[in-house]
């Protein structure tokens, strides 16, 4: 018989004066309960209860072991309580890592949202652009843009597909033509994200299928909010995720162009560790992050 099961049935029949008692308020037949009592006393090798056909009552022996189990229950149903309420509550330190252009001009505000939710939360939010393993580094929360690499010790969740764009501004673009095919791009200032060894070509989706078209890049960076900020002062034609340009293209100080012929778009993942119990404010963060950025996002609403 369970030990702990059998107190609680010894202490029960204490408070209730007899078995059938005890057995109605635990929910059980009363010749279980006695059967848990007796396991308890032969188990302690001591007699708990004198038992008559008129009542139950605890022995000497009895009556000092109650007095102690029901000191230690109680203790133990707050010990459990305080554990039930540290898992519903998020509590503790929070390390989040993501992307640059992403972090500062999306993530930050969830983080915000979430520190005024949530203040027993402490958040290290660590924005950069190069490739973090979340596990060796030592991060709960990761925030990927990009294809994620699989990996066993991960949960990779997508949030949202990114979509990319082609805009420039519109002085640039009454200043330079519109351009109704790639292959003009040729004849345009283009500024590209990454390196100057990627940058001589984009690849785009049009009604021919996916195709890589040759461009005249003046400026190359690994920072989309440089390249937007050349677009907007009317540099050239940039190719960047529409969380970027978003704000811009809303309040018409870009404009898309070349919209049959579509950039792949790019992956909008969180990933945090595949632990069997996952820590409440590791929860309820990717809840927060998922909600606000899942479906059609804000920075979508014009294009």
């Amino acid at each position: 018989m369970d030990r702990l099961t059998g107190i609680k049935a010894f202490i029960k029949v204490v408070e209730t004066g007899g078995f059938a008692a005890a057995g109605r308020d635990m929910g059980l037949s009363r010749s279980v309960v006695s059967k848990h009592v007796i396991a308890l006393e032969q188990e302690l090798g001591a007699q708990l209860l004198t038992r008559s056909t008129r009542q139950v009552a605890p022995t000497e022996t009895g009556q000092a072991f109650y007095d102690r189990c029901v000191g230690v229950l109680s203790e133990l149903e707050q010990a459990i309580s305080a554990v039930t309420e540290l898992q519903e509550r998020p509590y503790g330190n929070l390390r989040v890592n993501a992307p640059m252009s992403f972090g500062t001009l999306h993530l930050s505000r969830v983080v915000a949202d979430f520190l005024a939710r949530y203040p027993d939360v402490h958040v290290e939010l660590v924005l950069n652009d190069r490739f973090v393993d979340p596990i060796e580094e030592g991060f709960d929360v990761t925030v990927r843009v990009g294809e994620p690499r699989v990996s066993t010790s991960l949960v990779v969740a997508e949030i949202v597909e990114a979509k990319r764009v082609m805009c420039a501004s519109p002085a640039y673009l009454d200043a330079r033509g519109e351009t109704h095919h790639p292959s003009a791009l040729r004849d345009h200032r283009c500024l590209h994200y990454g390196y100057q060894e990627s940058g001589s070509r984009w690849r785009l989706k049009g009604p021919g299928g996916e195709q890589s078209y040759a461009i005249d890049c003046v400026m190359w960076s690994n920072n989309g909010e440089a390249l937007r900020e050349a677009a907007v002062q009317d540099q050239g034609i940039a190719l960047l995720p529409t969380f970027i340009v978003g704000q811009e293209l809303q309040e018409g100080r870009l404009r898309t162009l070349l919209t049959d012929y579509r950039p792949p778009p790019v992956s909008l993942s969180i990933l945090y560790p595949r632990h069997r119990h996952l820590s409440t404010k590791v929860r309820f963060f990717v809840d927060m992050v998922m909600k606000r950025f899942s479906g059609r996002p804000y920075w979508d609403l014009v294009e």
